[in-house]
């Protein structure tokens, strides 16, 4: 259990969207369309993406969400190449988003999928092309989209982002001026500072990599660069063209982003999640939450993976599988309320 101050109640989140009515019910046949749509990333960058549409939205317009993947070639719905399973996180929250009246747009980030590869060219090429300022602007780019679509009730619009998807969206959200989201969600999301969590990491996993680990990160902390003589299985975690990336990255501070936010935000934590420890570094965001005015829950989902899959036993990766019933629940309440699908 939480502790008590980290729920705020959620009375005002209805009036929130403005124009968003009361949910009614609905008389209209199930069912979803589904749009694959290309669009225009930050510096020129072709991005693809999927926009899922609740069938009635044929009839009306409907709230939609912007979904926003985690860290490494992780794709629009949720998958990465470094893991064997299918995980579909991403894509399962769309189908379950749709289900309850509300569109989502799930993009491949830049490099991945079916959006832009990236250059064949020079450390200083890639690492403007990998720049954090990219990534942000591409979760704008996504939520412009969005949007545009004649479905879409632009004034009834939130951001969702997991793991480093999370940190993008506190980071985009306050830049969007046209048709600003109303609420955003955070996912498996880290509240401390990504350099500390990944230190934990390291030394609860390869210990023997830790004082490499940490010299990498003074030295991107310091220079922006990554250092060229790291052991190799430290590569997929700093790679050479990610120094830029990575120096914002590690120095950007979740709880204190969303102590500035005025946005009603849900906080979904998986209690068995191996990458953001509960509560060491989720507690940080709880009280951020706490020191706003603004609506907000932080829900911590019993036995449940940083891709919020339930755990069967100790061992169990929590990749596959449905989204655990309770946090699948509460989502789907908390954006109804939010947007008035």
């Amino acid at each position: 259990m939480i502790r008590r101050r980290a729920l705020l109640a959620l009375a005002a989140l209805a009036p929130l969207a403005a124009g968003a009515q009361p949910a009614r019910p609905r008389f209209y046949a199930k069912g979803t369309k589904q749009r694959t749509v290309r669009f225009t990333g930050s510096a020129d960058t072709e991005l693809a993406g999927t926009l899922l549409l609740p069938i009635w939205s044929e009839l009306e317009k409907v709230p939609g969400v912007v979904l926003v993947a985690a860290s490494g070639p992780t794709d629009r719905n949720g998958n990465n190449t470094l893991v064997p399973e299918r995980i579909d996180l991403l894509k399962q929250i769309a189908e379950l988003l749709a289900e309850a009246g509300i569109a989502s747009l799930r993009y491949d980030k830049r490099s991945i999928g079916a959006s832009a590869p990236k250059p064949n060219g020079s450390i200083a090429e890639l690492e403007r092309f990998f720049a954090w300022d990219n990534f942000v602007g591409d979760v704008v780019a996504a939520h412009a989209e969005l949007v545009k679509h004649d479905e879409i009730k632009s004034y009834a619009t939130a951001l969702l982002g997991h793991s480093e998807g999370s940190l993008l969206v506190l980071a985009a959200a306050p830049t969007i001026a046209k048709n600003p989201p109303h609420g955003m969600v955070l996912l498996a999301a880290p509240g401390r500072r990504l350099s500390d969590i990944v230190r934990a990491q390291v030394g609860r996993g390869a210990p023997n990599l830790l004082a490499p680990t940490d010299r990498a990160i003074k030295a991107i902390e310091a220079t922006g660069h990554v250092p060229s003589d790291l052991p190799l299985e430290l590569e997929a975690l700093f790679p050479p063209y990610a120094g830029p990336f990575l120096q914002r990255l590690l120095a950007f501070d979740p709880a204190e982003a969303l102590a500035a936010s005025r946005l009603p935000c849900l906080l979904l934590q998986g209690a068995a999640d191996r990458q953001v420890v509960p509560m060491e570094d989720v507690q940080p965001l709880i009280d951020a939450l706490g020191k706003r005015d603004a609506p907000g829950e932080a829900v911590i989902v019993p036995a449940a993976s940083h891709n919020l899959k339930l755990m069967q036993w100790p061992t169990d990766s929590g990749f596959g599988g449905p989204i655990a019933p309770a946090a699948a629940a509460k989502l789907t309440s908390w954006m109804k309320q939010l947007l008035g699908a």
